[in-house]
């Protein structure tokens, strides 16, 4: 029977019976963990399992965001700290060979981790290109201030996070680098025609629509294509730039619905969602009240969107074997070289 279409979150760091239930009756197509949901290593491994037990679906989906910097879920002493994809950006700056190296072993060395516990799907890269005046949400988690910077150093933690066997996410389609406001407080409007949005901000989504296999929207109104919707609520946006303009045709997420730039009651932001031609709406809190809302709206994948999740499915393999040491040294060296 096929998954429905929707990623939810949990309350804690173990699954409660309620959470059980809801998950055999509702069938998410993935569970994603926050750091409410992170107590040790062997928890994570043992709620994982018991997430896949309830679905009886041993190579569930299970999603993190585990960027590096200040968006890193599992922290130390479970996991080393990763540095933010800036510090990549930085040592580009430097030596083009070296900054590339050093993205794809930092993403590699992540998605080791991440197997190692039991998941198997990172929102990673993150693609936008913040820009003079915009929001702090994005900064240092951005590779750099150019779509060439950012579109290579993308490519190097794609193909990272797929040596590691874990499924990359290019995030935020179409772009969250001229947002003025956090999507979690506030809905932004970007008034950019299309021409200057495609010359810059679309150019990294565009340039690896075709290497990643799930993607995820911005809650951005860009009112050169739709005046009244955000990105994720948006036929004209998913339509016309994101899957024609940008040729992006992976599995494509919401961004959290449940964050304060969208409005009204959870049905209806998932049904806004899903009509616009989202494949899943992502819901994260563990709400359960408002997961119910979330389940009740979604339809079981199918069409366009199941073949997606095939797609997508296939990218989370067994990591390919490695000398996990002799990358970390070689990772700690060229982060020395951005320090020297």
């Amino acid at each position: 029977m096929p998954a429905k279409a929707f990623i939810c979150g949990l309350a804690g760091t173990v699954l409660l019976p309620e959470e059980r239930a809801f998950l055999k009756a509702e069938r998410p197509w993935g569970v994603i963990l926050f750091g409410r949901n992170i107590a040790e290593a062997e928890q994570i491994r043992r709620l994982c399992a018991d997430i896949r037990e309830a679905l009886d679906d041993p190579s569930l989906a299970i999603l993190i965001d585990q960027e590096g910097g200040r968006v890193q879920r599992i922290r130390e002493p479970i996991l080393r700290r990763y540095p933010p994809a800036a510090t990549f950006g930085e040592i580009f700056a430097c030596d083009a060979e070296a900054g590339l190296e050093a993205a794809r072993l930092g993403a590699q060395l992540i998605g080791l981790d991440l197997a190692g516990l039991g998941i198997n799907v990172d929102c990673l890269p993150l693609l936008d290109i913040p820009q003079a005046g915009s929001s702090g949400v994005i900064g240092d988690r951005a590779y750099g201030r150019s779509p060439e910077v950012v579109t290579a150093l993308g490519r190097a933690a794609i193909c990272g996070l797929k040596a590691a066997g874990v499924a990359p996410v290019i995030k935020h389609l179409p772009g969250h680098g001229r947002s003025t406001l956090d999507t979690h407080l506030a809905l932004p409007e970007v008034d950019a025609a299309v021409e200057e949005l495609a010359a810059f901000d679309f150019k990294p989504f565009t340039a690896l629509a075709s290497e990643a296999e799930l993607g995820m929207t911005a809650h951005i109104v860009f009112s050169s294509v739709d005046s009244a919707r955000p990105a994720t609520q948006s036929p004209a946006v998913i339509a016309r730039i994101i899957r024609e303009r940008i040729s992006f045709d992976g599995l494509l997420m919401t961004d959290d619905i449940s964050m304060h730039a969208l409005s009204g009651g959870f049905s209806e932001r998932s049904r806004l969602a899903l009509q616009a031609g989202c494949d899943l709406v992502l819901h994260c809190n563990g709400d359960m009240a408002e997961m119910r809302d979330v389940a009740c709206a979604a339809p079981e994948l199918s069409g366009a969107s199941l073949a997606r999740a095939a797609r997508a499915a296939e990218a989370m393999r067994p990591a390919e074997a490695v000398d996990r040491a002799a990358l970390e040294a070689r990772f700690e060296a060229l982060l020395a070289m951005g320090t020297s």
